[in-house]
């Protein structure tokens, strides 16, 4: 499978996250997140999570820190919009994102996939695409009981030692969901295996990503 560097050891990457919940962007694309930067990627995150408050606040402030230690820049911003009703606060919630438009122009995003089955992650890819319209966008899986996984086209092979990581992080940061019966060790590492073996990974995990538009360079 042909593989065309994100970025090189040294180089700077601009990185915007969205996450509808507390725990989507770490499931979704924080062994991604944790590889950049093992791999030396000057990594500039701006994290955002549009529904986080009370102990779910707590959670995401602490985890995204975690997941970033070692970043060159993050910055963590916690929105608090209704969880379960998105798309009744489109409005909002795309005013929102122009603002936040307004102050990064990033060199990649990690947001929802278009055809999950939680309205809310659909409204956020959905919004993420009509205010981010010039941007490599790359489109993360969350796994539920819905049964919505799909096909994907862009994957990030991840090292046995990041991958352990990341659910280390997942299960340490997130006590909230622990007593959701999909939250756990054997649900992050089966389908990071699933993915590694589609795209053929060295050390047999990755995060698998769905990319609608890509613009070629040559030299």
């Amino acid at each position: 499978m042909r593989q065309l560097p994100l970025a090189r050891r040294g180089e700077r990457l601009s990185v915007l996250c969205l996450g509808a919940h507390s725990d989507d962007i770490e499931i979704g694309a924080g062994g991604t997140i944790l590889r950049l930067i093992e791999d030396g990627v000057l990594l500039d995150v701006h994290w955002c999570v549009l529904s986080a408050s009370g102990a779910r606040a707590s959670e995401a402030n602490a985890s995204a820190l975690a997941f970033l230690e070692g970043a060159a820049s993050r910055r963590v911003e916690l929105a608090n919009f209704e969880d379960s009703y998105f798309p009744d606060q489109s409005r909002t919630i795309k005013h929102w994102l122009n603002s936040v438009r307004d102050r990064i122009s990033p060199d990649v995003i990690f947001t929802h996939a278009r055809d999950d089955a939680h309205q809310d992650h659909r409204e956020v890819n959905r919004l993420t695409t009509n205010v981010f319209r010039d941007h490599l966008v790359l489109e993360y899986e969350i796994p539920k009981w819905d049964g919505d996984l799909a096909q994907h086209n862009t994957y990030m092979p991840l090292t046995a030692r990041i991958m352990d990581r990341k659910t280390q992080l997942l299960l340490e940061h997130f006590g909230t969901q622990r007593s959701k019966d999909w939250f756990d060790e054997l649900t992050f590492t089966g389908l990071a295996r699933l993915r590694g073996m589609e795209c053929r990974a060295e050390e047999r995990f990755a995060e698998a990503f769905t990319n609608r538009k890509l613009s070629l360079s040559i030299g």
